[in-house]
C-alpha cells in the first residue's frame, strides 16, 4: 500500500539527502512551484457542489476548523517552549501548528473507516481558512519576537493555495469527463512532491540536523498526538460517534506541513523548516498505524 510505504521512502531519501545533500540543495527554489500544483490537483477533484456537502456537515466542519486552529497552534507554541527550542525551529513549529489539515489525511480518513466526505471538507475549509490564519496566528504567537510578513505570507498563500484550487475546479467544471483517467494519478503526484521536499529541507539542514534532531523528532511527535487525541475526545464530548471522532482526530493531527515547509523556506531559514519535514514523515506513520487500530476495531466482534 502506498500511504504506508511513504514513511519508509521518506526516511530513504533522508537518509540520501543527509549523505548527497549536493542532490537537493539547488532544487529549493522548486517547492512553491511544485506546491501549486498538488493545490491544483486538489481543485481537479472537487467540484461546486462539494460546498454543498460542507455545509451539510457545517456543525461538525465547524467544531474540527475550530480544534484545528485553537489545539495546534498552542500546542505548537507550548512544546517549543517546554523542550527549549531556538527561535528558528519555534518559527518552524508554529508554521507547522497553524497550518490547514492535509490532503494525506483523506486517504488516512478512508483506511480508519471514517467519514470521507467529511474529511474532504474539512480539508477544503481549513486550506481556505489558513491563507488567513496561519500569517495571522504566526505573528501572534511569535510575532514580537521576529518579523513576520503578515500582508506577505497572506498574498502568497492567495497564490498558493486559492488560485491554483479554483483554476483545478474550473478544470474539472469544463472538462470533467477527460480529467477521468489521469484523476488517479494525483495522489502519487503529491506524495512523490512531499518526499522531494523532505529531502530538500534535509540536505538544507545537513551541517546541523544531528544536534537538533531529537528535541525536533520528540516536539513532533507529542504535537501530532496531541492534535489527534484532542482531535478525537472533543468530538466525541460534543455527542458525535466514533466514525464522526476518528475523522475529526485525522483531519487535526495531519498537518499540510509541505505548505509550513515552502513558508519557512520562502520567509525565514532552513532550519525552520525541519520541523514540518519531521511532521511529513512522522504524521503519515502515527496516521497509519490510527487507521490500522480502527480497521482490526471495526472488524472485531462486538
Amino acid at each position: 500500500m502506498v500511504m504506508t510505504a511513504f514513511p519508509i521512502w521518506a526516511l530513504l531519501l533522508s537518509g540520501l539527502a543527509m549523505v548527497f545533500p549536493q542532490l537537493f540543495v539547488d532544487l529549493k527554489s522548486w517547492i512553491v512551484p511544485l506546491l501549486m500544483l498538488v493545490m491544483l490537483g486538489m481543485g481537479l477533484t472537487l467540484k461546486w457542489q462539494d460546498f454543498q456537502q460542507v455545509w451539510q456537515h457545517r456543525f461538525v466542519v465547524a467544531l474540527g476548523v475550530a480544534i484545528q486552529f485553537l489545539v495546534m497552534p498552542f500546542a505548537a507554541w507550548l512544546l517549543s517552549m517546554l523542550f527549549g527550542l531556538s527561535l528558528e525551529l519555534t518559527i518552524g513549529m508554529m508554521l507547522v501548528g497553524a497550518t490547514a489539515g492535509g490532503t494525506a489525511s483523506n486517504v488516512i480518513a478512508y483506511l480508519a473507516k471514517g467519514d470521507v466526505a467529511l474529511s474532504v471538507s474539512m480539508t477544503l475549509i481549513s486550506t481556505l481558512a489558513a491563507v488567513f490564519l496561519l500569517p495571522l496566528l504566526t505573528w501572534l504567537y511569535i510575532g514580537q519576537k521576529v518579523d513576520v510578513p503578515v500582508m506577505s505570507m497572506l498574498m502568497m498563500l492567495l497564490k498558493l493555495i486559492v488560485l491554483p484550487i479554483l483554476m483545478g475546479m474550473a478544470i474539472n467544471h469544463f472538462w470533467h469527463a477527460k480529467l477521468q483517467k489521469v484523476l488517479p494519478l494525483f495522489p502519487l503526484f503529491s506524495m512523490a512532491v512531499i518526499l522531494l521536499i523532505i529531502a530538500i529541507v534535509v540536505a538544507l539542514n545537513a551541517n546541523n540536523i544531528e544536534t537538533v534532531a531529537w528535541t525536533v523528532i520528540a516536539a513532533v511527535i507529542l504535537h501530532n498526538l496531541i492534535g489527534m487525541t484532542s482531535g478525537y475526545y472533543l468530538a466525541r464530548k460534543f455527542g458525535y460517534d466514533s466514525v464522526i471522532a476518528r475523522t475529526v482526530a485525522i483531519e487535526v493531527g495531519m498537518q499540510n506541513s509541505g505548505l509550513s515547509v515552502a513558508l519557512a523556506l520562502k520567509y525565514f531559514t532552513a532550519a525552520s523548516a525541519l520541523p514540518g519535514a519531521v511532521f511529513s514523515i512522522w504524521h503519515n506513520i502515527s496516521g497509519s498505524v490510527f487507521a490500522s487500530y480502527w480497521q482490526k476495531k471495526d472488524k472485531s466482534p462486538k
